[in-house]
Protein backbone atom coordinates (compact mmCIF):
# COMPACT_ATOMS: atom_id res chain seq x y z
CA UNK A 1 0.00 0.00 0.00
CA UNK A 2 2.90 2.86 0.62
CA UNK A 3 4.35 1.28 -2.91
CA UNK A 4 1.38 2.21 -4.61
CA UNK A 5 0.82 5.41 -2.77
CA UNK A 6 4.23 6.66 -3.80
CA UNK A 7 3.90 5.63 -7.61
CA UNK A 8 0.58 7.80 -7.55
CA UNK A 9 2.96 10.87 -5.89
CA UNK A 10 5.45 10.55 -7.92
CA UNK A 11 3.60 10.03 -11.27
CA UNK A 12 0.80 11.75 -10.43
CA UNK A 13 -0.27 13.02 -14.24
CA UNK A 14 0.34 9.09 -15.42
CA UNK A 15 -1.90 8.16 -13.17
CA UNK A 16 -4.65 10.75 -13.64
CA UNK A 17 -4.53 10.13 -16.89
CA UNK A 18 -4.68 6.29 -16.82
CA UNK A 19 -8.15 6.61 -14.75
CA UNK A 20 -9.20 9.23 -16.99
CA UNK A 21 -8.97 6.79 -19.64
CA UNK A 22 -10.27 3.86 -17.78
CA UNK A 23 -13.33 5.51 -16.68
CA UNK A 24 -13.94 6.67 -20.04
CA UNK A 25 -13.60 3.52 -21.76
CA UNK A 26 -16.63 1.54 -19.15
CA UNK A 27 -18.22 4.79 -20.12
CA UNK A 28 -18.09 3.86 -23.78
CA UNK A 29 -18.89 0.39 -22.99
CA UNK A 30 -22.26 1.37 -21.38
CA UNK A 31 -23.54 3.29 -23.68
CA UNK A 32 -22.53 1.08 -26.25
CA UNK A 33 -24.27 -1.85 -24.31
CA UNK A 34 -27.36 0.34 -23.91
CA UNK A 35 -27.45 1.01 -27.28
CA UNK A 36 -27.29 -2.32 -28.31
CA UNK A 37 -30.47 -3.45 -26.15
CA UNK A 38 -32.30 -3.82 -28.86
CA UNK A 39 -30.17 -5.80 -30.36
CA UNK A 40 -29.56 -8.41 -27.54
CA UNK A 41 -33.16 -8.91 -26.99
CA UNK A 42 -34.23 -9.91 -30.33
CA UNK A 43 -30.99 -12.06 -29.81
CA UNK A 44 -32.16 -13.48 -26.68
CA UNK A 45 -35.68 -13.87 -28.04
CA UNK A 46 -34.67 -16.10 -31.21
CA UNK A 47 -32.25 -18.43 -29.40
CA UNK A 48 -35.58 -18.95 -26.85
CA UNK A 49 -37.52 -19.62 -29.97
CA UNK A 50 -34.94 -21.63 -31.93
CA UNK A 51 -35.05 -24.18 -28.39
CA UNK A 52 -38.50 -23.80 -27.90
CA UNK A 53 -39.11 -25.36 -32.00
CA UNK A 54 -36.06 -27.79 -31.53
CA UNK A 55 -37.97 -30.39 -30.06
CA UNK A 56 -40.53 -30.68 -32.87
CA UNK A 57 -37.80 -30.69 -35.79
CA UNK A 58 -36.01 -33.63 -33.09
CA UNK A 59 -39.11 -35.60 -33.21
CA UNK A 60 -39.23 -34.89 -36.88
CA UNK A 61 -35.75 -36.33 -37.47
CA UNK A 62 -36.49 -39.21 -35.43
CA UNK A 63 -39.11 -40.64 -38.09
CA UNK A 64 -36.83 -40.99 -40.38
CA UNK A 65 -36.90 -37.03 -41.83
CA UNK A 66 -33.61 -35.49 -42.98
CA UNK A 67 -32.78 -32.54 -40.53
CA UNK A 68 -32.96 -29.35 -43.23
CA UNK A 69 -36.33 -30.63 -44.81
CA UNK A 70 -37.52 -31.00 -40.66
CA UNK A 71 -36.89 -27.81 -40.09
CA UNK A 72 -38.68 -26.59 -43.21
CA UNK A 73 -41.98 -28.73 -42.40
CA UNK A 74 -41.70 -27.18 -38.56
CA UNK A 75 -41.57 -23.92 -40.11
CA UNK A 76 -43.82 -23.90 -42.67
CA UNK A 77 -46.24 -25.62 -40.03
CA UNK A 78 -46.10 -22.77 -37.29
CA UNK A 79 -46.31 -20.01 -40.15
CA UNK A 80 -49.72 -21.55 -41.65
CA UNK A 81 -50.85 -22.12 -38.42
CA UNK A 82 -50.07 -18.34 -37.05
CA UNK A 83 -51.06 -17.30 -40.55
CA UNK A 84 -54.69 -18.53 -40.31
CA UNK A 85 -55.25 -17.98 -36.41
CA UNK A 86 -54.11 -13.92 -37.36
CA UNK A 87 -56.48 -14.09 -40.36
CA UNK A 88 -59.35 -15.33 -38.79
CA UNK A 89 -58.68 -13.07 -35.47
CA UNK A 90 -56.97 -9.63 -36.49
CA UNK A 91 -60.85 -9.02 -38.29
CA UNK A 92 -62.81 -9.83 -35.00
CA UNK A 93 -60.34 -8.21 -32.68
CA UNK A 94 -59.99 -4.71 -34.51
CA UNK A 95 -63.80 -4.95 -34.76
CA UNK A 96 -63.92 -5.44 -30.97
CA UNK A 97 -61.45 -2.44 -29.90
CA UNK A 98 -63.17 -0.38 -32.23
CA UNK A 99 -66.43 -1.34 -30.24
CA UNK A 100 -64.84 -1.21 -27.02
CA UNK A 101 -63.62 2.12 -27.92
CA UNK A 102 -67.25 3.32 -28.68
CA UNK A 103 -68.83 1.32 -26.07
CA UNK A 104 -67.12 2.45 -23.09
CA UNK A 105 -68.98 6.08 -22.53
CA UNK A 106 -72.16 4.03 -22.54
CA UNK A 107 -70.86 1.01 -20.32
CA UNK A 108 -69.87 4.22 -17.39
CA UNK A 109 -73.10 6.03 -18.08
CA UNK A 110 -75.02 2.67 -16.98
CA UNK A 111 -72.78 1.69 -14.49
CA UNK A 112 -73.03 5.02 -13.04
CA UNK A 113 -77.13 4.06 -12.86
CA UNK A 114 -76.71 0.72 -11.00
CA UNK A 115 -77.46 -0.42 -7.50
CA UNK A 116 -73.76 -1.09 -6.72
CA UNK A 117 -72.62 2.22 -7.94
CA UNK A 118 -74.89 4.07 -5.59
CA UNK A 119 -73.47 1.94 -2.57
CA UNK A 120 -70.08 2.67 -3.66
CA UNK A 121 -70.85 6.54 -3.28
CA UNK A 122 -72.69 6.34 0.11
CA UNK A 123 -69.25 4.50 1.10
CA UNK A 124 -66.65 7.07 -0.58
CA UNK A 125 -69.25 10.31 -0.77
CA UNK A 126 -70.66 12.24 -3.50
CA UNK A 127 -66.53 12.87 -5.16
CA UNK A 128 -67.39 9.39 -7.06
CA UNK A 129 -70.03 10.45 -9.13
CA UNK A 130 -67.79 13.40 -10.38
CA UNK A 131 -64.72 11.06 -10.58
CA UNK A 132 -66.68 8.82 -12.74
CA UNK A 133 -67.85 11.79 -14.99
CA UNK A 134 -64.27 13.14 -15.59
CA UNK A 135 -63.31 9.63 -16.54
CA UNK A 136 -66.55 9.56 -18.88
CA UNK A 137 -65.56 12.67 -20.61
CA UNK A 138 -62.22 12.16 -20.84
CA UNK A 139 -62.85 7.98 -22.61
CA UNK A 140 -65.25 9.68 -25.08
CA UNK A 141 -62.95 12.34 -26.07
CA UNK A 142 -60.88 11.35 -29.12
CA UNK A 143 -58.01 13.47 -28.83
CA UNK A 144 -57.17 11.76 -25.35
CA UNK A 145 -57.39 8.51 -26.49
CA UNK A 146 -54.52 9.27 -29.43
CA UNK A 147 -52.63 11.23 -27.06
CA UNK A 148 -51.92 7.69 -24.97
CA UNK A 149 -51.02 6.56 -27.89
CA UNK A 150 -48.72 9.10 -28.53
CA UNK A 151 -50.20 9.73 -31.85
CA UNK A 152 -51.07 8.42 -35.03
CA UNK A 153 -46.79 8.98 -36.06
CA UNK A 154 -46.09 7.12 -33.03
CA UNK A 155 -47.93 4.84 -33.01
CA UNK A 156 -47.25 3.80 -37.10
CA UNK A 157 -43.01 4.37 -36.31
CA UNK A 158 -43.79 1.39 -33.35
CA UNK A 159 -45.54 -0.90 -36.12
CA UNK A 160 -43.13 -0.49 -38.57
CA UNK A 161 -40.71 -0.99 -35.99
CA UNK A 162 -42.59 -4.17 -34.48
CA UNK A 163 -43.24 -5.75 -37.68
CA UNK A 164 -39.15 -5.10 -38.69
CA UNK A 165 -38.22 -6.39 -35.52
CA UNK A 166 -40.86 -9.51 -36.08
CA UNK A 167 -38.89 -10.07 -39.24
CA UNK A 168 -35.32 -9.92 -37.42
CA UNK A 169 -36.30 -12.41 -34.94
CA UNK A 170 -37.71 -14.70 -37.39
CA UNK A 171 -34.61 -14.64 -39.76
CA UNK A 172 -32.25 -15.44 -36.43
CA UNK A 173 -34.46 -18.23 -35.41
CA UNK A 174 -34.03 -19.80 -38.69
CA UNK A 175 -30.48 -19.48 -38.59
CA UNK A 176 -30.23 -21.15 -34.86
CA UNK A 177 -32.13 -23.66 -35.55
CA UNK A 178 -30.50 -24.46 -38.57
CA UNK A 179 -27.15 -24.33 -36.98
CA UNK A 180 -27.88 -25.59 -33.25
CA UNK A 181 -25.91 -28.68 -33.57
CA UNK A 182 -22.89 -26.68 -34.56
CA UNK A 183 -23.33 -24.26 -31.87
CA UNK A 184 -23.45 -26.94 -29.52
CA UNK A 185 -20.84 -29.12 -30.82
CA UNK A 186 -18.37 -25.61 -30.84
CA UNK A 187 -19.56 -25.10 -27.80
CA UNK A 188 -18.75 -28.48 -25.35
CA UNK A 189 -14.98 -28.46 -27.42
CA UNK A 190 -14.38 -25.61 -25.34
CA UNK A 191 -14.82 -27.64 -22.24
CA UNK A 192 -11.99 -29.76 -21.12
CA UNK A 193 -12.42 -32.93 -22.90
CA UNK A 194 -13.21 -35.06 -19.81
CA UNK A 195 -16.38 -32.86 -18.87
CA UNK A 196 -17.74 -33.47 -22.22
CA UNK A 197 -20.29 -35.99 -21.78
CA UNK A 198 -21.60 -34.07 -18.87
CA UNK A 199 -21.89 -31.04 -20.54
CA UNK A 200 -23.19 -32.69 -23.38
CA UNK A 201 -26.41 -34.30 -21.27
CA UNK A 202 -26.92 -31.08 -18.79
CA UNK A 203 -27.55 -28.55 -22.55
CA UNK A 204 -29.96 -31.45 -23.59
CA UNK A 205 -31.89 -31.45 -20.66
CA UNK A 206 -32.23 -27.63 -20.40
CA UNK A 207 -32.77 -27.23 -24.11
CA UNK A 208 -36.27 -29.93 -23.60
CA UNK A 209 -36.87 -28.36 -20.44
CA UNK A 210 -37.39 -25.01 -22.80
CA UNK A 211 -39.38 -26.34 -25.61
CA UNK A 212 -41.23 -28.31 -23.48
CA UNK A 213 -41.88 -25.64 -20.85
CA UNK A 214 -42.58 -23.10 -24.14
CA UNK A 215 -45.63 -25.91 -25.25
CA UNK A 216 -46.64 -26.36 -22.11
CA UNK A 217 -47.11 -22.74 -21.28
CA UNK A 218 -48.94 -22.23 -25.10
CA UNK A 219 -51.57 -24.85 -23.97
CA UNK A 220 -52.34 -23.87 -20.76
CA UNK A 221 -52.73 -19.90 -22.16
CA UNK A 222 -55.11 -21.50 -24.68
CA UNK A 223 -57.29 -23.09 -21.84
CA UNK A 224 -57.41 -20.22 -20.10
CA UNK A 225 -58.83 -18.16 -23.60
CA UNK A 226 -61.10 -20.78 -24.29
CA UNK A 227 -62.45 -21.13 -20.74
CA UNK A 228 -62.73 -16.98 -20.43
CA UNK A 229 -64.44 -16.92 -24.01
CA UNK A 230 -67.17 -19.80 -22.63
CA UNK A 231 -67.78 -17.60 -19.18
CA UNK A 232 -68.17 -14.21 -21.02
CA UNK A 233 -70.66 -15.75 -24.18
CA UNK A 234 -72.35 -17.73 -21.31
CA UNK A 235 -72.67 -14.60 -19.04
CA UNK A 236 -73.64 -12.89 -21.69
CA UNK A 237 -70.77 -9.75 -21.19
CA UNK A 238 -69.32 -7.39 -23.58
CA UNK A 239 -66.25 -8.08 -26.09
CA UNK A 240 -65.47 -12.04 -25.72
CA UNK A 241 -63.20 -12.07 -28.65
CA UNK A 242 -60.85 -9.36 -27.28
CA UNK A 243 -61.07 -10.81 -24.10
CA UNK A 244 -60.24 -14.39 -24.68
CA UNK A 245 -56.77 -12.63 -27.44
CA UNK A 246 -56.28 -10.82 -24.17
CA UNK A 247 -56.58 -13.56 -21.23
CA UNK A 248 -54.04 -15.71 -24.18
CA UNK A 249 -51.51 -13.13 -23.68
CA UNK A 250 -51.42 -12.40 -20.21
CA UNK A 251 -51.85 -16.20 -19.11
CA UNK A 252 -48.01 -16.57 -20.91
CA UNK A 253 -46.78 -14.90 -18.16
CA UNK A 254 -46.08 -17.66 -14.91
CA UNK A 255 -48.68 -17.25 -12.50
CA UNK A 256 -48.39 -13.45 -12.17
CA UNK A 257 -50.83 -13.32 -15.55
CA UNK A 258 -53.73 -15.48 -14.64
CA UNK A 259 -54.12 -13.00 -11.33
CA UNK A 260 -53.66 -9.95 -13.52
CA UNK A 261 -56.37 -11.60 -15.84
CA UNK A 262 -58.49 -12.09 -13.68
CA UNK A 263 -58.53 -8.78 -12.18
CA UNK A 264 -58.98 -7.48 -15.41
CA UNK A 265 -61.40 -9.10 -16.35
CA UNK A 266 -63.48 -9.04 -13.25
CA UNK A 267 -63.11 -5.00 -13.67
CA UNK A 268 -64.33 -5.04 -17.23
CA UNK A 269 -67.20 -7.21 -16.01
CA UNK A 270 -68.50 -5.36 -12.89
CA UNK A 271 -69.36 -2.27 -15.61
CA UNK A 272 -71.77 -4.26 -17.54
CA UNK A 273 -73.61 -6.28 -14.51
CA UNK A 274 -72.16 -6.66 -10.95
CA UNK A 275 -73.76 -9.60 -10.39
CA UNK A 276 -72.19 -11.47 -13.86
CA UNK A 277 -68.79 -9.99 -12.58
CA UNK A 278 -69.03 -11.41 -9.78
CA UNK A 279 -69.74 -14.89 -11.21
CA UNK A 280 -67.34 -14.36 -13.16
CA UNK A 281 -64.57 -13.40 -10.00
CA UNK A 282 -65.76 -16.64 -8.92
CA UNK A 283 -65.48 -19.00 -11.51
CA UNK A 284 -62.39 -18.10 -12.68
CA UNK A 285 -61.08 -18.60 -9.15
CA UNK A 286 -61.95 -21.52 -9.26
CA UNK A 287 -60.16 -22.38 -12.62
CA UNK A 288 -57.50 -20.99 -11.67
CA UNK A 289 -57.26 -23.46 -8.31
CA UNK A 290 -58.16 -26.11 -11.34
CA UNK A 291 -55.05 -24.92 -13.27
CA UNK A 292 -52.53 -24.89 -10.97
CA UNK A 293 -53.17 -28.19 -9.38
CA UNK A 294 -54.97 -30.44 -12.22
CA UNK A 295 -53.95 -28.77 -15.64
CA UNK A 296 -49.99 -27.48 -14.96
CA UNK A 297 -48.68 -30.62 -13.13
CA UNK A 298 -50.18 -33.05 -16.24
CA UNK A 299 -48.91 -30.13 -18.94
CA UNK A 300 -45.89 -29.45 -17.56
CA UNK A 301 -44.80 -32.90 -16.03
CA UNK A 302 -42.14 -33.61 -18.79
CA UNK A 303 -40.98 -29.97 -18.81
CA UNK A 304 -39.44 -27.94 -15.30
CA UNK A 305 -40.17 -28.27 -12.08
CA UNK A 306 -38.81 -25.66 -10.29
CA UNK A 307 -40.37 -24.27 -6.56
CA UNK A 308 -43.41 -21.64 -7.02
CA UNK A 309 -41.94 -18.95 -4.67
CA UNK A 310 -38.73 -19.24 -7.49
CA UNK A 311 -41.15 -18.92 -10.37
CA UNK A 312 -43.02 -15.73 -9.19
CA UNK A 313 -39.14 -14.13 -7.90
CA UNK A 314 -38.06 -14.78 -11.75
CA UNK A 315 -41.12 -13.87 -13.49
CA UNK A 316 -40.82 -10.58 -11.15
CA UNK A 317 -36.71 -10.04 -12.25
CA UNK A 318 -37.31 -10.97 -15.55
CA UNK A 319 -40.38 -8.97 -16.40
CA UNK A 320 -38.07 -5.79 -14.85
CA UNK A 321 -35.15 -6.42 -16.84
CA UNK A 322 -36.54 -7.56 -20.15
CA UNK A 323 -40.23 -6.86 -19.80
CA UNK A 324 -42.33 -9.70 -21.23
CA UNK A 325 -39.88 -11.83 -23.07
CA UNK A 326 -38.41 -11.49 -19.31
CA UNK A 327 -41.51 -13.00 -17.96
CA UNK A 328 -41.59 -15.66 -20.32
CA UNK A 329 -38.20 -17.00 -20.43
CA UNK A 330 -37.90 -16.53 -16.23
CA UNK A 331 -39.20 -20.17 -15.88
CA UNK A 332 -36.45 -21.89 -18.12
CA UNK A 333 -33.55 -19.85 -16.82
CA UNK A 334 -34.52 -20.43 -13.24
CA UNK A 335 -34.50 -24.21 -14.07
CA UNK A 336 -31.44 -23.98 -15.92
CA UNK A 337 -29.52 -22.49 -13.11
CA UNK A 338 -31.40 -24.99 -10.31
CA UNK A 339 -29.98 -27.95 -12.81
CA UNK A 340 -26.73 -26.72 -13.19
CA UNK A 341 -26.57 -26.19 -9.02
CA UNK A 342 -27.88 -29.45 -8.52
CA UNK A 343 -25.19 -31.36 -10.73
CA UNK A 344 -22.31 -29.32 -10.42
CA UNK A 345 -22.14 -26.93 -7.32
CA UNK A 346 -23.33 -29.43 -5.00
CA UNK A 347 -21.71 -32.28 -5.54
CA UNK A 348 -18.67 -30.25 -5.29
CA UNK A 349 -19.37 -29.63 -2.09
CA UNK A 350 -20.45 -32.88 -1.27
CA UNK A 351 -16.77 -33.74 -2.15
CA UNK A 352 -15.11 -31.73 0.32
CA UNK A 353 -14.56 -33.43 3.61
Amino acid sequence: MPRLRSIVLARPLRTGFLTTIGVLLAIAVGLAVSNLSTVFIYLLFAVFLALAIEPAVKWCSRRGISRPWAIVIVFVGVFVVLGAILGFAIPILVGQIALFATSVPTLIDDFSRSGLFHTLEGIFGPGLEGLLGDLQSFVADPANIAAIGGGALKVGVSVATGLSGAVIVIVLTLYFVASLPTIKSSMYRLAPARNRPRLSDMTEQITDAIGGYTAGMVTLAFFNAVFTGILYFALGLPFPPLMMAAAFLLTLIPLVGSVLFWAIGSILAVFASPVDALIFAAAYLVYMQLEAYVLTPRVMNRAVSIPGSLVVIGALVGGTLLGLLGALIAVPVTASILLIIKQIWIPQQDARV
